[in-house]
C-alpha cells in the first residue's frame, strides 16, 4: 500500500512537534511510602518532522504506548523516547504525562486521615541528550500580611496554587517536593478537617501571613538548599478572596554544581 506520510513535501517547512495529544493511559509511579502508585495519565507524544516528509505515522505512537502497557514510569521514559525517535525516524522526541498523584495526610490535631490529590506532570525530551522535568501543583492557604496589619479584627486569606518544576541530579521524591512547598505557605490544605483541626489551621495561617512574593521566595530558598536540584521554576497564584483578580509571582533559577 502507498505510504503517503513518507511522500515528498515541497514547501520546505519543517515541523517542530507533530504527534498525538491527550491520550488517557495507565502508568506506574514510584511512591515513597508504598513503593508504587498506579494512576491514569493524560499523555502527549510528539516528534519533529523534517521538511522533506509530508507526515508522520500517528499509529506508531499508540503502538509504542501499548508495548509499554503497565510499565510506563520515570525509570523507562528515556527508553520510550528512544523508541519514538527510532520508529518515527525523528531527531527529537517529546513526551508529556499529566496525572493525579495522591498522598495520605493527617489532620494536624485530630489525626484524621484523608487522601490529598496533587496534579503533577513529567516532561521528557530526547535529542542528542535526555532532558527530564517533573512538575507538581500544590494548593496552599495564604493570609495577607497587609490585611492583618491594618484590620482591627481578622484578615483576608485565600486558596493559592504553587506550581513547581524541577530538574534534578538524583531522584527527588514528589512527596518531599510537595512537603517543601506546603511548608512555605501560611498553612497547608487538607482533604479532611475536624473542628479542632480547622481552628488550628486558621490560627496557623493568621500567625504566618504571606504575600505571593513571600511564598515564591521561601520556596526558592528551600529548593536552593537541595543539592540534588539543578534547575527550578516556581510560580504562585493567589486566588484573591476580596479582589476580582489573582496575584502572581514567578522565579526561575539554575543552581550551582
Amino acid at each position: 500500500m502507498p505510504d503517503l506520510q513518507k511522500s515528498r513535501d515541497t514547501r520546505n517547512i519543517s515541523i517542530d512537534k507533530v504527534g498525538v495529544k491527550d491520550i488517557r493511559y495507565p502508568i506506574v509511579l514510584l511512591d515513597k511510602y508504598r513503593e508504587q502508585q498506579h494512576t491514569v495519565a493524560r499523555i502527549n507524544m510528539y516528534v519533529d518532522l523534517p521538511e522533506q516528509f509530508k507526515g508522520t505515522h500517528m499509529s506508531r505512537f499508540i503502538e509504542i504506548l501499548n508495548r509499554y502497557h503497565g510499565e510506563i514510569s520515570v525509570d523507562n521514559l528515556e527508553e520510550i523516547l528512544g523508541e519514538m525517535q527510532q520508529r518515527l525516524d525523528a531527531g527529537r522526541a517529546h513526551l508529556e504525562l499529566s496525572f493525579p498523584y495522591f498522598i495520605e495526610k493527617r489532620a494536624p490535631v485530630s489525626g484524621a486521615r484523608g487522601l490529598m490529590e496533587y496534579q503533577c506532570r513529567m516532561i521528557g525530551t530526547l535529542s542528542d541528550h535526555f532532558d527530564f522535568v517533573i512538575e507538581a501543583e500544590v494548593p496552599v492557604t495564604s493570609l495577607c500580611p497587609c490585611s492583618r496589619e491594618i484590620s482591627e479584627v481578622g484578615a483576608h486569606n485565600q486558596r493559592s496554587l504553587v506550581r513547581v518544576q524541577i530538574r534534578y541530579r538524583e531522584h527527588v521524591w514528589l512527596e518531599d517536593l510537595i512537603a517543601t512547598v506546603e511548608g512555605c505557605a501560611s498553612a497547608p490544605v487538607y482533604s479532611l478537617l475536624k473542628r479542632e483541626d480547622e481552628k488550628a489551621v486558621t490560627e496557623q495561617a493568621y500567625h504566618n501571613p504571606m504575600f505571593v512574593e513571600d511564598m515564591v521566595r521561601e520556596v526558592t530558598r528551600k529548593l536552593k538548599e537541595n543539592s540534588e536540584i539543578s534547575w527550578f521554576r516556581v510560580e504562585c497564584e493567589n486566588f484573591e478572596s476580596i479582589h476580582n483578580h489573582s496575584a502572581y509571582a514567578q522565579i526561575e533559577m539554575t543552581t550551582g554544581d
